[in-house]
């Protein structure tokens, strides 16, 4: 019998088959000018570093990437797409709203 991989006492799943993954079904299709999307800037769990983030977009998988690319080359800085959010290095909000209202994204800053 293989043994168990083991972090000080807890044992470590490695069966892909045993894993649990929730299941979230995909959002209807929306209008872009029928979403409603927001641009706001975090700080939490950053240490200080300040994130802008775009929320309530009706895109999923590889638009959502592609557009995050497109918005992280249009500001110059990194980032990433967390559960369907859009995070951009740095304070980029009234850049990112003018370039989403241009793509046709009913789009507001929000927060202070």
């Amino acid at each position: 019998m293989k043994a168990k991989h083991t972090y000080r006492g807890v044992v470590m799943r490695t069966d892909p088959s045993r894993l649990r993954v929730a299941a979230r079904p995909a959002p209807p299709p929306v209008a872009p000018s029928a979403a409603r999307v927001r641009v706001g800037r975090e700080v939490s769990g950053r240490g200080g570093k300040g994130v802008s983030v775009i929320t309530g977009l009706p895109l999923a998988g590889a638009e959502l990437e592609a557009l995050a690319t497109r918005l992280k080359k249009h500001c110059g800085a990194g980032g990433a797409v967390k559960e369907g959010t859009i995070e951009i290095q740095g304070d980029h909000r009234d850049r990112l709203v003018a370039e989403l209202l241009k793509l046709g994204y009913e789009a507001r800053r929000s927060g202070g």
